[in-house]
């Protein structure tokens, strides 16, 4: 199996306030960035990881890359796009053709283990596609104009977290389905589940946070130090 990761470190920051991109902010004196990255150098499935940034910070994350010890894996930094799924597309584009899967993943969760990212490889291997999520646990209702709608049934909804993993023919083929029926998704799941394809799951962890707010930032510093405890 060869196996290839995408980093989408894409993102603004509008949320998080100040002028640092999130990825680039630091816990513990490392970037959200260099956090994110470092299980996919750790995993021994990983080939190579193809890092999608923002215009704005393509120097800095090739500065970083460069002086990082990547133990022998190819990493490549492109350009993103509009949206998050045209960056998706364009870290695609970047991976080799005879990659067999693809693991994503969004820079500012950095809490995530080399063993996960091996575990979601495997199972998109087998499965096709692949996202870690966690059961929701508060009540969920839909609202229209302030007035409540309807209660949703919790023992059915789960938080979509990353990494996601797709065997490389069917996430291609479900971006080229997308874009031709200009269908936009939040996440690539959505994108195999618009084109009729099963999305399995693997329960995640409350740690695996993404970081867009000042007090997301601030969790963050707490779980570090569980999280360094316990990673693999």
């Amino acid at each position: 199996m060869r196996v290839y990761g995408i980093i989408a470190a894409g993102g603004s920051g509008r949320r998080m306030g100040g002028g640092i991109p999130k990825q680039l902010l630091k816990l513990n004196g490392v970037t959200i960035f260099e956090r994110s990255l470092k299980p996919f150098i750790q995993c021994p499935d990983i080939e190579g990881v193809v890092i999608v940034a923002a215009e704005n910070i393509i120097e800095h994350i090739n500065t970083t890359i460069r002086n990082i010890p990547a133990g022998g894996k190819i990493l490549k930094v492109v350009t993103g796009g509009f949206a998050r799924q045209d960056s998706v597309r364009n870290g695609l584009k970047a991976v080799p053709e005879d990659i067999d899967v693809v693991v994503i993943h969004d820079a500012v969760r950095p809490f995530i283990t080399s063993s996960l990212i091996a575990e979601c490889a495997n199972s998109a291997l087998i499965n096709g596609a692949v996202t870690v999520m966690k059961p929701i646990k508060e009540t969920v209702k839909v609202i229209e104009n302030n007035v409540v709608l309807q209660t949703l049934d919790r023992s059915k909804l789960w938080i979509t977290q990353t990494p996601q993993a797709f065997r490389m023919e069917l996430i291609i083929e479900a971006h080229h389905f997308a874009r031709k029926e200009n269908y936009t998704g939040t996440d690539d799941c959505m994108l195999v589940e618009h084109l009729g394809h099963p999305v399995y799951i693997i329960e995640g962890s409350d740690m695996n946070i993404k970081i867009t707010t000042p007090a997301d930032l601030k969790i963050a510093g707490v779980i570090l130090s569980t999280f360094e405890k316990t990673e693999d």
